[in-house]
């Protein structure tokens, strides 16, 4: 039987409709509907979101020279998923995707495409298992040598600011000196995104936490940033060239940190 509800609406599967993808079901896309109609400004944070994603970790491939990666809550593969982004730099990266969805892990064949020289593995396990996810990481992944810690929108999910943020640490811990970490999370800034997220909240699906700037910046706690630090994603080292526009204002911030 499977374990896949599709009588309530599942933010993974919102995203990926947002995204353009196609792995969602009417439910989710009549609460992504009406998401949208409440605050239109909700696809342009998908979208913003998953174009820092693809900027850290080409920045953590390519001038970082990271050749590892765990992205933990990685969601369902749609465009440049992180081991395609990292293996574009450098064929030999090693990702290892981390997630608790069935969805996901009925498509985790997508994800488990890797260049020849190097690999990508799927890992069923729960954000609120840190250490496990360690252990069963490092069996694809040397964890004596620096790995980059993909968080992308999974915090919110956690209620308690303090446990969300105990949940990075022992990660962190778990990795060693030079590894870095990428974060980026939705936030109360703008009173129509917070009401929305209020009704989303109230349907009965997964709830997500928006929060504010200083306590996504708290994530980092003990790490160095990365230039420019914890901002709005699209000022986050954006892509320069003609005819692209200025970075704007949206409700989802983040940042990239390196281990001491």
């Amino acid at each position: 039987m499977s374990k896949i509800d599709t009588s309530v609406p599942h933010s993974a599967r919102i995203w990926n409709y947002w995204l353009g993808g196609h792995d969602n079901y009417e439910v989710d896309r009549a609460a992504g509907d009406a998401y949208r109609e409440a605050f239109p400004g909700i696809v342009d944070i998908a979208r913003a979101s998953r174009g820092f994603l693809a900027r850290s970790v080409r920045h953590l491939a390519q001038e970082a020279g990271v050749r590892q990666f765990l992205d933990v809550g990685t969601g369902l593969p749609t465009v440049d998923n992180t081991h395609q982004v990292a293996q574009r730099v450098a064929p030999e990266a090693r990702v290892v995707y981390v997630d608790n969805d069935p969805l996901v892990l009925l498509h985790a064949h997508a994800l488990l495409t890797s260049t020849p020289e190097g690999v990508t593995r799927y890992l069923e396990a729960d954000l609120h298992e840190p250490e496990k996810i360690l252990a069963e990481a490092g069996r694809t992944l040397d964890l004596s040598r620096p790995v980059a810690l993909i968080l992308s929108g999974i915090l919110g999910h956690v209620p308690s600011h303090r446990e969300a943020c105990s949940l990075v640490r022992r990660l962190m811990a778990g990795l060693s000196s030079g590894s870095y970490l990428s974060l980026n999370e939705g936030t109360d800034t703008d009173p129509e995104y917070v009401a929305a997220q209020r009704a989303y909240n109230e349907s009965g699906a997964i709830p997500y936490h928006l929060r504010p700037m200083t306590e996504i910046a708290a994530y980092f706690d003990g790490l160095d940033l990365v230039e420019p630090g914890v901002v709005q994603v699209p000022r986050w080292r954006p892509d320069h060239g003609p005819g692209r526009p200025r970075p704007a204002d949206i409700g989802q911030a983040g940042g990239v940190a390196r281990k001491p």
